[in-house]
């Protein structure tokens, strides 16, 4: 079974008002973690079996997957014994494997991903981040990387500018555009890996998956881009 991986250590300091307390991927929307969002995405298109690279505040996500089938579902407890009994039926996530990995408190995205080698059993996986919700068509890439035959595929994005635009004649504004999408494709995650990856990446906490790994993959001929130009 393709494993999926996520990428769930980092500290979200720039979401510090809620990652206080809490990991990025647990922050929530609507009445559901970040997290739980990806993987359901995921799932949409059948694949179950999730690796999650931890390191901030690793106990929040344990805990939350621990105490799943009872906060999610029906049980009955018999006070002062707390024996239990719990009822899943109506959980939909119950076919979710989740191999949850302590990957270290400030190890690089790299280095988290080489952690996690001896859980990859399979010829190729998928990658992303914790943080990653999309509505990227996880059939089509799979199938693009296939087809291209690389070690490496990532999903090209383009983002909203951060400003928005003008266009002016002489004193005149002629065309006000908000926030344009950029014209050029930036790292959206997502990124589909044969094992060959492990190859270029080390097992010391300062290698960064998105610095000289793919700088040499590029380099190699060996990294292909998936355009996204949906959510």
């Amino acid at each position: 079974m393709t494993k999926v991986v996520i990428l769930c250590g980092g500290k979200g300091t720039r979401l510090r008002e809620e990652t206080e307390h809490k990991p990025k991927p647990m922050v929530m929307i609507g009445n559901r973690p970040i997290l739980w969002h990806i993987m359901k995405t995921f799932s949409h298109y059948n694949l179950h079996d999730f690796i999650l690279c931890l390191g901030y505040k690793s106990e929040v996500i344990k805990d939350y997957f621990i105490n799943y089938d009872l906060m999610n579902g029906d049980f009955e407890i018999n006070v002062g014994s707390m024996t239990k009994k719990v009822y899943t039926k109506d959980i939909e996530e119950l076919n979710w494997k989740v191999t949850l990995c302590d990957t270290g408190l400030e190890t690089m995205t790299g280095s988290r991903l080489k952690r996690i080698e001896p859980f990859i059993d399979g010829d190729f996986f998928i990658v992303t981040y914790g943080d990653a919700v999309a509505d990227v068509n996880i059939d089509e890439l799979i199938k693009f990387h296939k087809k291209e035959g690389r070690i490496a595929t990532l999903t090209g994005v383009r983002p909203p500018s951060k400003y928005g635009e003008l266009e002016i004649s002489g004193n005149a504004v002629t065309k006000f555009n908000e926030k344009p999408k950029s014209q050029n494709y930036v790292n959206g995650g997502f990124f589909v890996f044969e094992r060959e990856i492990f190859d270029f990446l080390t097992d010391y906490d300062n290698c960064v998956l998105e610095g000289l790994p793919m700088e040499m993959l590029a380099q190699q001929n060996q990294l292909s881009v998936y355009r996204h130009d949906g959510f």
